[in-house]
């Protein structure tokens, strides 16, 4: 579900910069390989590259009891996975200005648009790698680091600081449909209610 939020993200905002009459220029690419000697860098130039930074779980839903009740059958899972990721959107464009611009549009799309959800958000559906999605929910705010992690970022990434902008992706579920253990629906307790008073 990583890629397919990204992908989603990706899509979106070039639809936004699209209707704005920009060029749909974010593509979902590492950044770091900009300054390598491969071809690959061909793919960010004059681009907005989306990198994923980093991730963390998020620990305080990680005892939360994972479990459904399909005709009187519980069906018991472990907890889900649940997400923040880091992501990075760094503006390579050819003029400086053009740089800024778009940064400046990508933070006005994510202000009006947070919450991303199936159901309003559109997507390339028939993309195979897309095909799988039923239910997504993820809330996309701006993280701003200080200047002593964005030194440390960008010297992690190897390269020459562009303009950028970096967000974090809250609440990114993944789990796998695997059941650990089933049984019955418990309906009914009974018990003698002398032992409860001695």
């Amino acid at each position: 579900m990583i890629f397919e939020t990204l992908q989603i993200i990706t899509e979106q905002v070039n639809n936004f910069f699209e209707a704005e009459g920009l060029t749909q220029s974010v593509v979902l690419e590492n950044v770091a390989i900009l300054d390598s000697a491969n071809e690959e860098d061909d793919d960010i130039d004059d681009r907005v590259a989306l990198t994923l930074l980093n991730m963390e779980e998020e620990t305080t839903l990680k005892n939360i009891p994972n479990t459904s009740v399909i005709n009187d059958q519980v069906t018991y899972k472990n907890p889900k996975v649940n997400l923040n990721l880091y992501i990075l959107f760094s503006a390579n464009r050819d003029g400086y200005d053009m740089s800024l611009r778009d940064i400046s549009k990508i933070i006005e799309f994510f202000q009006g648009k947070r919450v991303f959800t199936q159901a309003n958000t559109l997507y390339n559906r028939a993309n195979i790698t897309m095909s799988g999605i039923t239910h997504f929910r993820f809330i996309v705010d701006l993280y701003t680091p200080t200047f002593e992690e964005m030194n440390f970022v960008w010297g992690t990434l190897g390269g020459r600081q562009l303009p950028s902008v970096m967000y974090k992706i809250s609440m990114l579920e993944i789990e796998r449909n695997v059941a650990a253990a089933k049984g019955a629906l418990i309906q009914e307790v009974t018990g003698n209610q002398n032992h409860i008073n001695n």
